[in-house]
């Protein structure tokens, strides 16, 4: 159960205003906020950026959990949500994943891959997602032998966590559903004016 803010400064009330706070500065900037930690340092684009309207983006994240990571602000604001869970490591292994296995270089790919062993995957890493111990056990022996593939298990069971346990939980929060509010009337009311603006014009008399 959740205390009052003055006894408890780290509250569930405290948390929620925060994330809301968050949300709404994504409806009015459609880029990653610098508040956002870790996911700065992610070079996300979204799939549907040049295809949709902010407002229109927000409206799709309860598409689909797909569609949210597409997105770059979904993935923003559902990062700001799980901060107020204290569950972000599981999204940033996710993306740390996604980037992992754009690399090339043999090299480069077995520095990165124990890095993010040793931030994500280790028992009592910095960031420890939480996977069972057979999973832990598979990756730290296919990091020995680094490919682009190495995390796929780990990164595949994380996913379905956050899809089945965080994601839902995303779409009903007080936050995205008054962001999802404001994002419907806004498009509605862009839509009213485009259909006004391409009314035919009165003609002139003079």
């Amino acid at each position: 159960m959740c205390r009052t803010l003055a006894t408890f400064p780290n509250s569930c009330l405290e948390r929620a205003k925060e994330f809301k706070t968050r949300l709404g500065v994504f409806l009015h900037k459609s880029e990653l906020s610098s508040d956002t930690g870790g996911i700065s340092k992610f070079e996300w684009t979204s799939k549907h950026s040049k295809e949709r309207s902010f407002s229109e983006d927000v409206l799709g994240w309860r598409e689909s959990f797909d569609f949210l990571l597409s997105s770059k602000n979904g993935v923003a604001a559902f990062h700001a949500f799980l901060k107020t869970e204290f569950s972000e490591e599981n999204l940033e292994f996710w993306l740390a994943c996604e980037e992992f296995k754009k690399i090339r270089s043999a090299t480069k790919l077995a520095t990165r891959a124990h890095r993010i062993f040793e931030e994500y995957i280790r028992s009592e890493a910095p960031k420890e997602v939480n996977i069972d111990h057979e999973t832990r056990e598979l990756t730290k022996t296919n990091v020995q032998a680094a490919t682009a593939s190495c995390f796929d298990v780990a990164q595949g069971k994380t996913r379905t966590l956050m899809e089945k346990d965080s994601y839902p939980r995303f779409l009903k929060s007080p936050a995205y559903r008054d962001l999802a509010a404001q994002a419907s009337a806004t498009s509605t009311s862009a839509s009213s004016s485009s259909s006004n603006s391409s009314s035919p014009a009165e003609p002139s008399h003079t």
